[in-house]
C-alpha cells in the first residue's frame, strides 16, 4: 500500500523502481492500492466567488479605460451633437447660475456633476497609482505587490488631500465664519452660494461616493465595516449640509476631518520607503492633529448644533427660491418634509428640533467612530514607545485575504514514456499539470509531507540507477 508505482517512470528509465516494497510514511492521504495508477493529490480549489467578484475583479482592472471611455464619450457627444448640449454640459458645468447675484442654486441637475467628478476620480485615482506612484515607489524599493499597491493608495489619498485641504482653508478663512462659530448658521436659509463652493462641496461628495464604491470592489481591510459606516455618515452628512443649505459647516467639518489625513498617508509612505524613524515623527504630527480637529474642534461644533442653532436659525419652514421666500412656516405632520430638500430645490426647507437631532445624531455616530480608532492609534503610540514602529493597526496591510480551499482528488497518473536521465526530468511542469499547492519550504517541494526535492526523486524512483 505504501509503494508510489503510480509515479514510476517506464522500466527503461528507472529498474525496478515499482518492485520494492516501502511501509507507508505520509498518512492516509497517499494510500493507495498496489497495482492501481489512481494517487490521492491535493488540488486547489476556489471558493465559490458568485458573480460578484469576479464582476469586481473586472472592474479593479479595467478603471483606467472604462473611465476614459466613459468621459471621451461624453465629450465627443458635446462637442459632436449640438442638441445634446443642453444636457451633457450638466456633466462638467455648474447648475442654476442666478446672473443678478453671481452666485449657485442647488438642484437635481447637480447629480450630473457628481457623477461626472466619480468617474473622473475613479479614473484618476488608478490612472494616477498605476502610471505614476508605482514607479515612483518602486525608486524607493518597494517591489512587494502587496506594499506598492498600499503605498500608491496612500500616496494618491496625500495628492487628493494636498489640493482639497487648501481649497476648503481657502473657503473658510475668506466666509464670515472664520474664528467664529455662531457664523456658521447666520444668513440661513441662503439658496444660493459662491461657485468654488459649489465646486468643493459636490466634489468632495462625489469622492466619498467613489471611496464606497472603491471599499467594496477591492479586496477588504479588517475594518471593512467601520470604513463604510464611516463613508455612509459622511456622504449622507456632505449632502445633508449640501441640500439643508448649511454649506459653511459642511465646509467646516471637511476642513477639520481632512488635515488629519494630509499626515496620515505621509506616515504611511515613510514606512513603505524605510524611513522608519521619520515615520514615528510624523506619525506623532499625525496623533496630535488627530486629537485636536477630530476630538476639539469637531465637538465644537456639535456643541454649536446644540446650543447655537435654536438661537441663531429660524424655527420653521421656508419655501420658494432664494430671492422670493415665503416664511417661516409651521412645519407640516409627519416626517416626509425631512427628505423634501433632496428632491425639490425650492420646495419645502426647515429647521426645528427634529431637524437638529436628524443633523446631531450622525455627527455623533460619526465620533463615536473616529473614538474608536484612536484607542487603537493610542496602542501603536504605545508600541512606538516601547520601541517598536508606528504602524496603523486599523486596516492598511492588515488585509483579510481569502485563501482558496483544499480538495482531496483521487487523479489516475499515466506513467512516463520517454527514455530520458534523471536531471532531465521536468518535475515543475509536471506539477503544473496536476496543480499541485506549493508549500511554503526552503526547497519549494510541491507534494505536502515532503521535506525536499530529493525525497520526492525517491517517491517516484529516481534515485535509483538508470539501467
Amino acid at each position: 500500500m505504501g509503494d508510489s508505482h503510480g509515479f514510476v517512470a517506464d522500466e527503461k528509465t528507472v529498474a525496478g523502481s515499482s518492485k520494492s516494497s516501502r511501509p507507508a510514511t505520509n498518512g492516509a492521504r497517499y494510500m493507495q492500492t498496489s497495482g492501481s495508477n489512481v494517487v490521492l493529490v491535493r488540488r486547489l480549489k476556489r471558493k465559490d466567488e458568485g458573480l460578484w467578484k469576479p464582476l469586481a475583479r473586472w472592474f479593479v482592472e479595467n478603471q483606467v479605460g472604462l473611465s476614459l471611455n466613459l468621459l471621451a464619450l461624453l465629450f465627443l457627444a458635446h462637442a459632436c451633437i449640438p442638441k445634446a448640449r443642453v444636457h451633457t454640459a450638466k456633466f462638467f458645468h455648474l447648475s442654476y447660475y442666478n446672473a443678478k447675484t453671481g452666485k449657485y442654486a442647488a438642484g437635481s441637475d447637480d447629480a450630473c456633476l457628481i457623477a461626472f467628478f466619480i468617474v473622473l476620480f475613479t479614473g484618476l485615482r488608478a490612472g494616477t497609482m498605476d502610471y505614476i506612484l508605482a514607479p515612483f515607489g518602486r525608486l524607493f524599493e518597494i517591489n512587494k505587490k502587496k506594499d506598492l499597491t498600499r503605498f500608491t493608495e496612500q500616496a494618491w489619498l496625500l495628492v487628493y488631500y494636498l489640493v482639497f485641504w487648501p481649497t476648503g482653508v481657502y473657503l473658510y478663512y475668506n466666509s464670515p465664519a472664520w474664528l467664529n462659530m455662531r457664523e456658521l448658521w447666520t444668513d440661513w436659509p441662503n439658496r444660493e452660494m459662491g461657485g468654488l463652493m459649489k465646486w468643493y462641496m459636490i466634489a468632495q461628495w462625489a469622492f466619498w461616493l467613489q471611496q464606497i464604491i472603491v471599499i467594496n470592489i477591492e479586496d477588504r481591510r479588517k475594518d471593512h465595516w467601520q470604513m463604510f459606516s464611516h463613508h455612509i455618515i459622511t456622504t449622507a452628512l456632505i449632502s445633508s449640509c449640501y441640500c439643508y443649505h448649511h454649506t459653511r459647516v459642511g465646509m467646516f467639518i471637511l476642513v477639520i476631518m481632512d488635515v488629519v489625513d494630509l499626515f496620515l498617508p505621509v506616515a504611511k509612505c515613510l514606512k513603505y520607503c524605510g524611513y522608519t524613524t521619520l515615520c514615528d515623527y510624523v506619525f506623532a504630527l499625525f496623533m496630535v492633529s488627530w486629537f485636536v480637529a477630530r476630538h476639539v474642534f469637531y465637538i465644537m461644533v456639535c456643541w454649536s448644533i446644540y446650543a447655537h442653532t435654536p438661537e441663531i436659525i429660524p424655527n420653521g419652514c421656508f419655501v420658494g427660491p432664494n430671492d422670493s421666500l415665503v416664511g417661516p412656516l409651521e412645519a407640516p405632520a409627519g416626517f416626509t418634509y425631512l427628505i423634501e430638500p433632496f428632491f425639490n430645490s425650492t420646495g419645502r426647507v426647515c429647521f426645528n428640533e427634529t431637524v437638529k437631532w436628524a443633523f446631531l445624531t450622525p455627527l455623533l455616530l460619526l465620533q463615536g467612530i473616529t473614538i474608536f480608532w484612536f484607542t487603537m492609534i493610542v496602542r501603536v503610540a504605545v508600541k512606538v514607545i516601547s520601541g517598536g514602529g508606528a504602524e496603523d493597526t486599523r486596516s492598511d496591510d492588515e488585509a483579510d485575504e481569502e485563501e482558496d480551499e483544499e480538495e482531496l482528488i483521487y487523479e489516475e497518473v499515466h506513467p512516463l514514456e520517454q527514455e530520458v536521465g534523471v536531471e532531465e526530468l521536468d518535475l515543475k511542469s509536471w506539477e503544473r499539470r496536476n496543480g499541485l499547492k506549493k508549500q511554503a519550504s526552503a526547497s519549494g517541494v510541491s507534494l505536502p509531507g515532503h521535506s525536499d526535492r530529493k525525497e520526492l526523486l525517491g517517491r517516484i524512483g529516481c534515485e535509483k540507477q538508470v539501467e
